[in-house]
Formats: C-alpha cells, structure tokens, sequence
C-alpha cells in the first residue's frame, strides 16, 4: 500500500507540475484523433450507404465500450483502488501548485459546461430545429442534452460521492462529485450539437465543428479536475457516461431518419 500510494504521489505531482503542456498535447492527440474519425464517420453520413444493420452494429458497439469504461472506472473509485489514491494525491498537488492565473482562465472555460449554458443551448436548439421542421433532429437534440442531465443526476444520487475540497474560490460546487455532470453534459450536448451541424452544413464546416466540439468538451473536462471540484475518476466517469448516452441517441436518430420518408 505503500509503494502504491508512493507511486500515485509521484505521478499526481508529475502531472500537476506539467499541466499545461500535458493539457495541449491531449488537446492536440484529440483533435488528431477526432479528424480521422470523421472519416469513417462520412461513410454513414446522409446520403451514403450505410445500412440500418450496419448503423445499429456500430452504434451497440459504442454504447457497449463508453458504458463498460464506465463502469470500470465506478467499480475501481467504489473499492478503493489505487485510482482513487492517484485521485487524492492529484487534487493535493494542484492545490499546491497551480498559480491563480490559471485558475482564473480555467473557471470561465467551465462555464461552457454549465446547467445554464447546456439549458440555453438545448432549449435553443430544439426549438429553432422544430422551427425549420427537422423534428427528427429536434427530439434528438433535447433527448440528448435533457436525458443526460437527468442521467447524470441519478448517477450522483447512487455514488453519492463528495467533491475533493476546493477553498480557492474562483468557483464553488456544492452537489455530488461522481460523475462530472459537466464533464458528460459538454461531450452530449455540444457532441449533438456537432451531429447535427454535420447534418445540415455543408462538408467545407465538417471539420471545425467537429474539432470545436472536441475542444470544448475536453477542456471543460479538464477544468474541473484543474479547478479541483471535481477528482479526476470523476471527469473521465462523465466522459464514458456522456459519450455512451450520446451515441445512443445519435444511432436512435440515425435509424429513425432511415424509417421517416
């Protein structure tokens, strides 16, 4: 136990005295990722040829893998695994080392995440959809952003797990930790957001939405463990949640669109 908690000591301080370049080289491998995904995304993309089977294949796989992360990450925080000491040892590291400059830019970043904005953006959203008549789009677009919110509150109900302690105060959370509601909030709703851009907008805006999308959700994840309301298990929770609920209602919708002449 002690080497482990040695260990994940180490690696907290590690990460904390390099936040920042280790922050814009997971932006960057994101952002490369996300553009080669959007390739093989373009084969199911309106107008190809991907079939409902093929579309539902693809789909289960998504939810199977972002639910079993998930779960994974739940099943190490609950037993006390040393996932949870590397979480502790982070929020102590960072709460030493990190200069209130960066604070100060990290909690207006994670304003993109909150109830508030997400709220705006679904209603929004939904509402000017329905307007131009995409109601398909516009019922996937509120089931995306309100069922994750109402997931993400019945996740924090059964972990009731507290937040780490934050005295800073450039923000204050006050709610359960486990998951992230804003770190699974931004990857659904500005995730839908893409979708949906993607399918209305012209293949030249293809790539900055997406890329936009990507950059949004990953760094309102990461300011939530750098603001040290949230430990880190809880953010990359969120994401697993978020991204299983997301790709659910985009293949839901993928195959209705199919069914609605």
């Amino acid at each position: 136990m002690h080497a482990s908690l040695s260990t994940s000591a180490l690696l907290a301080e590690t990460v904390a005295a390099n936040l920042l370049p280790l922050y814009f080289a997971l932006l960057a491998g994101a952002l490369a990722l996300a553009a080669s995904t959007l390739l093989s995304w373009r084969r199911l993309r309106p107008g190809g040829a991907a079939s409902a089977a093929r579309i539902a294949s693809a789909g289960a796989l998504g939810v199977g893998i972002a639910s079993s992360a998930f779960a994974l990450i739940a099943a190490a925080m609950s037993s006390g695994h040393a996932l949870t000491e590397f979480d502790d040892a982070l929020v102590t590291a960072l709460s030493a080392t990190q200069p209130a400059d960066t604070l100060r830019v990290f909690a207006r970043l994670t304003h993109f995440g909150d109830t508030a904005t997400l709220t705006a953006l679904g209603i929004g959203g939904a509402l000017l959809l329905a307007w131009r008549r995409h109601l398909v789009l516009a019922a996937t677009w509120a089931a995306a952003i309100a069922g994750n919110a109402l997931l993400n509150v019945s996740l924090k109900a059964l972990f009731e797990r507290v937040r780490p302690v934050h005295d800073h105060g450039f923000t204050i959370e006050t709610s359960w930790s486990f998951p992230s509601g804003h770190a699974s909030g931004t990857v659904a709703a500005w995730g839908i957001a893409a979708y949906v851009l993607l399918r209305l907008l012209p293949s030249r805006w293809h790539l900055p939405v997406v890329l936009a999308a990507v950059a949004i959700a990953l760094t309102t994840a990461v300011s939530r463990v750098v603001l040290q309301v949230h430990f880190a298990s809880d953010v990359l929770a969120g994401m697993a949640s978020g991204a299983a609920w997301l790709t659910l209602c985009i293949t839901l919708s993928e195959l209705l669109r199919r069914r609605v002449p």
